[in-house]
């Protein structure tokens, strides 16, 4: 049986997740004006770029703390439940941050969507109790 501590540490992770994604996606813009001469020194200067850059490096510690979490909450939460609930909420987190940044949204068909996965979330919580 699923208890409320794990419901909730499931939707810590989708938003944490989630909503660091979009701020990710900010941060790494530039990234492709890194040019070196060879693979190594290549990656070694986007690392740079990506660890030096607080627009990108406060989210995915954020997105990293998501996954302590997750870690966390997998040693006593079922498998069958938390991989689709926090999959899809994550989705859902996304695809809500990017539209409050102006990303585009992706109109009725998204809003059906998202209507679908929470019934389909719904659903898998219901059927484990």
């Amino acid at each position: 049986m699923v208890t409320g501590v794990e419901l909730l540490s499931l939707l810590l992770v989708s938003v944490l997740w989630g909503c660091t994604n979009p701020f990710l996606k900010r941060g790494a813009e530039g990234i492709e004006h890194v040019t070196k001469t060879n693979r190594v020194s290549q990656l070694l200067a986007e690392l740079k770029f990506l660890f030096f850059n607080f627009r990108y490096l406060i989210p995915f510690l954020l997105n990293q703390s998501g996954s302590l979490v997750y870690y966390h909450t997998l040693s006593t939460t079922e498998l069958s439940l938390a991989v689709p609930v926090t999959n899809s909420l994550t989705f859902l987190c996304t695809l809500l941050t990017g539209k409050l940044l102006g990303e585009e949204f992706g109109g009725k068909k998204a809003v059906v969507g998202m209507f679908l996965t929470m019934a389909g979330i719904t659903l898998c919580v219901m059927s484990i109790h």
